[in-house]
């Protein structure tokens, strides 16, 4: 398990924590600008209760990190088009009130935000988010334990029922052939029954051809008796 002294001096450490940028507003809630993307310099000091300048080292120390984070820093032609979205953006609550920078203006994203919480050393806010990272990261690795124990578990099931299987494979095979057996015994059987139908049948017609012949020589025997 990761410790904070770890996800501080590890880069690799804190790459694996940057999805979770939900944890920011766990702890605190984070005041976007009005694209709901991106953050000044103020707003990430505010939120993290320190000053701008602490900000700003710790950016120019880590920069090539938080470029990669989504640091972005407008200058010129894009700083203006950028006020401009933001004015209009802005009406809400006025656009004489959107803060306005002469020269440049760093924007940080929330994964940005999240990537100076693991980096910055002296403020309470950083370390609140830093323990539910990791309080996160343990109850993410004993779930997964708990998982991969019930996986184990129900190998070991199927290990066991596959020898099972194995044990019963003779007596599978047995079984099928006394039943194929059985299966041409009874095949058999149907064939001497349907023979007797076969021969009860012409019995019956004999029957009642020797009834028909009786009958007759008892009509003819009436008719030579003679009359009293």
């Amino acid at each position: 398990m990761p410790t904070e002294v770890a996800l501080l001096e590890s880069r690799a450490l804190r790459v694996e924590q940057m999805v979770r940028v939900d944890i920011l507003d766990k702890v605190k809630s984070l005041v976007m600008l009005p694209d709901g993307i991106h953050v000044r310099t103020e707003d990430v000091a505010r939120y993290f209760e320190v000053s701008t300048a602490s900000v700003r080292r710790l950016t120019d120390r880590h920069q090539a990190e938080f470029t990669d984070n989504g640091l972005r820093t407008l200058r010129g032609s894009e700083l203006q088009s950028f006020h401009s979205d933001m004015m209009s953006l802005w009406k809400g609550v006025g656009a004489e009130s959107y803060p306005q920078a002469p020269l440049q203006l760093r924007l940080y994203t929330r994964r940005t935000v999240l990537n100076v919480a693991m980096l910055l050393r002296e403020s309470d806010i950083a370390r609140c988010v830093r323990t539910y990272l990791l309080d996160a990261e343990t109850d993410l690795r004993e779930r997964y334990d708990s998982l991969d124990f019930r996986v184990t578990r129900i190998e070991s099931c199927l290990a066991g029922v596959g020898s099972a299987l194995q044990e019963l494979g003779p007596v599978l095979r047995r079984m099928s052939e006394r039943f194929d057996s059985l299966d041409r015994k009874l095949g058999a059987t149907h064939e001497v029954v349907g023979a007797m139908s076969v021969r009860l049948a012409d019995v019956a017609h004999d029957v009642r051809r020797v009834d028909a012949r009786l009958g007759d020589l008892a009509h003819r025997l009436k008719e030579l008796r003679p009359e009293p």
